[in-house]
């Protein structure tokens, strides 16, 4: 059974997203050991300058470094990532798991996203689309087509 670790920037604090999050934590039970981590969003001005964003994002890059397992694949979630189907995400999982991959580790930053050098730490960079969505909705997101490409590769009637 795959390992799998969400690291997010920020703390749920809509209990919406909770109860979303909370209901495919429990389906994905069945298919993996599914652990998430929440990590402090640094605090910004309300006008954030440049050198201002850059410099939280390193204090969370260093945090999130951090906490990366030694082994395994890691994926960061970014807009400029590689947007892929449902059914291309099950294929690359399950290619992971044939290869011996045991330990997933997918990334979420918070308000400005990640650090550069985070994402070239990731073994791939996922677009879930080239809209912008808040990161906490990002995160159920994620979670439903974690679930979706384990019911995929299942061969249930969960995609259609």
């Amino acid at each position: 059974m795959q390992a799998v670790t969400v690291l997010c920037v920020g703390k749920l604090k809509e209990r919406f997203y909770a109860d979303a999050c909370a209901e495919y934590q429990k389906r994905l039970t069945r298919f993996c050991k599914l652990s998430l981590v929440e990590l402090n969003e640094e605090r910004l001005p309300d006008e954030p300058s440049r050198a201002q964003i850059d410099a939280a994002l390193e204090r969370e890059a260093e945090a999130i470094l951090s906490r990366l397992p030694r082994s395994g694949a890691v994926i960061a979630l970014c807009v400029e990532g590689r947007p892929l189907s449902s059914e291309a995400l099950a294929e690359t999982l399950d290619n992971w798991a044939g290869r011996g991959v045991s330990q997933l580790t997918f990334l979420i930053g918070g308000s400005f996203g990640l650090s550069e050098r985070v994402k070239e730490r990731a073994d791939l960079r996922l677009s879930m689309s080239p809209m912008t969505f808040p990161h906490h909705l990002a995160r159920v997101m994620l979670l439903e087509q974690v679930y979706r490409a384990y019911q995929i590769q299942s061969g249930t009637k969960y995609h259609k």
